[in-house]
């Protein structure tokens, strides 16, 4: 390698290394206040918290490598046309293109490297935080708890739910306005619950974990093994100062906190497992909509036509031709004299006729219903399966944006021949954010449907690719970013020619 590509990939490398170091932690602190319910408050201990957010890095490269790539070569590039490096390498006859050579290179390698991180480790980075979040919520019961809503404790063998309107105190441990749901062995809410505060009492050498409840009422629908007494709808109510609920936990006590669930979405698949899943949700798909279409068709009471393969010999088309030609002349003496339904409606008496009209509005609301019922179902069906296109596509994606966005900043530094944290700071930040919504928007679109997933995933990066051939020519040809040049000139040729018109 040559002291000069030495020179250039070390600056570049240094910008690159120190960006992303102050984007992750960035994006890290960002990203966390997402999950500080499930974190904060909770009694974890400090190798868990270190767990989640080690998981959690690498859900962040999607983000943090492009803008890094980009502020990486603004700042690079920047400094350089700052310097006038870039004049003294083109006074010596070294290119635009002979300097980037060395970064080119780099930039392709860390495509490579980039797929290789979103095909493995991403996809298991987000397995394993989904694992954490939800076994942490099934070991510190104070964390299953949301509040406002009912939250179910199935996992500990109680069948209950409960919902609080507030939890407050040490660890959440004290909980206001309970109401918990109990349920029988047939699973059938029989037994509610209210109180007024209720506290949850734990040990660390305990299996148990007592629930206090106090000042409520207790309600529980008996079931009488008579008949006769069922309709009576028995039930028992009591009223409470103090009831203690005991909670066993020793299998949960036992669990691994990083424990595989059968649980998986398309983010935590990589590139052969999207591909068998999108074929196979593909042709379930087709079934499922064959099947409904079929089952309306026969509520309808229409049957769709099928076509008759042709005879091949001549003798066999012949027959069937004469076969065809009496079954007209019998099907002409044999239809019914009734031409239209309106004739056929006032052909009726006005008992069948209301009966009759009736019948068919009946059914026609009842299809109906059942079409829109099964439009929702069909719309989530289309939008897993395109959510698996939309994460397949966004792999490879990520690759190509890390070297088009290099051929967008390194120009782009060149010509605006600033360094440092400033303006290349800010024009970086301008050109993600546009490539980021972007993204953002084309993926809901392809989610619904709107546009192909495809496109969804790829369309910030064909947005950026002309742009960053737009700005690699104009940084070799050392014309500036926005030349109005010839636009006045075109403005002052036409007031000539207008001037020169009233002259004659």
């Amino acid at each position: 390698m040559k002291i000069l590509d030495r020179y250039i990939l070390s600056r570049f490398l240094y910008n690159f290394f120190s960006a992303f170091f102050i984007l992750i932690v960035i994006f890290i602190f960002q990203g966390i206040w997402l999950f500080i319910d499930d974190l904060a408050g909770k009694g974890l201990g400090i190798v868990i918290i270190g767990k989640f957010i080690f998981y959690f890095i690498p859900t962040l490269v999607d983000k943090v490598l492009p803008l890094t790539v980009l502020l990486s070569s603004i700042l690079t590039f920047g400094t350089f046309a700052e310097n006038y490096e870039f004049a003294a390498m083109k006074a010596s006859g070294i290119s635009l293109q002979r300097g980037m050579r060395s970064l080119i290179i780099y930039v392709v390698f860390l495509g490579g490297v980039t797929f290789f991180f979103a095909n493995n480790v991403i996809p298991k980075a987000e397995q394993k935080m989904f694992n954490l979040r939800r076994n942490i919520a099934k070991v510190k019961p104070a964390a299953a708890i949301t509040e406002g809503v009912f939250s179910d404790f199935e996992g500990t063998g109680s069948g209950m739910n409960i919902k609080v309107d507030k939890k407050y105190g040490e660890q959440d441990r004290f909980l206001d306005n309970v109401i918990i749901h109990r349920k029988n062995k047939l699973s059938i809410n029989n037994v509610v619950i209210k109180a007024k505060s209720g506290e949850l009492i734990s040990s660390e050498d305990s299996d148990i974990i007592q629930l206090v409840l106090k000042d409520g009422n207790y309600y529980e629908e008996t079931r009488p093994k008579k008949s006769k007494e069922k309709r009576k709808h028995p039930f028992a109510k009591a009223k409470f100062e103090t009831y203690t609920i005991n909670i066993d936990i020793s299998e949960l006590n036992n669990q691994d906190l990083e424990e595989d669930g059968n649980i998986t979405t398309d983010k935590m698949k990589n590139v052969g497992r999207l591909i068998k899943d999108i074929d196979s949700l593909e042709k379930n798909n087709l079934e499922k909509v064959e099947a409904f279409s079929k089952n309306i068709t026969n509520r309808m009471g229409a049957f769709p036509v099928t076509k008759k393969k042709k005879d091949s010999t001549p003798e066999a088309r012949a027959i069937s031709d004469n076969l065809r030609k009496l079954a007209k002349e019998n099907q002409k003496v044999e239809n019914d004299s009734i031409e239209s339904v309106e004739q056929l409606v006032t052909s009726l008496e006005d008992w069948q006729r209301q009966q009759v009209i009736n019948t068919a509005k009946t059914n026609v609301s009842g299809i109906l219903s059942t079409v829109v019922s099964k439009k929702e179902e069909l719309q989530k069906r289309f939008k897993f399966y395109n959510s698996h296109i939309l994460s397949l596509h966004k792999k490879y994606a990520l690759a190509f944006s890390c070297i088009i966005l290099f051929f967008v900043g390194a120009p782009l530094g060149a010509i605006i021949r600033k360094g440092g944290l400033g303006l290349p700071m800010v024009v970086a930040i301008i050109l993600f954010l546009a490539y980021y919504f972007i993204g953002v928007f084309a993926g809901n679109y392809a989610k619904e449907n709107n546009i192909h997933p495809m496109l969804g995933a790829w369309l910030p990066t064909l947005i950026m690719l002309p742009i960053g051939i737009s700005l690699t020519k104009r940084a070799t040809a050392d014309r500036g970013l926005i030349g109005f040049g010839h636009i006045i000139d075109g403005i002052k040729n036409l007031f000539k020619k207008k001037e020169k018109a009233s002259e004659e």
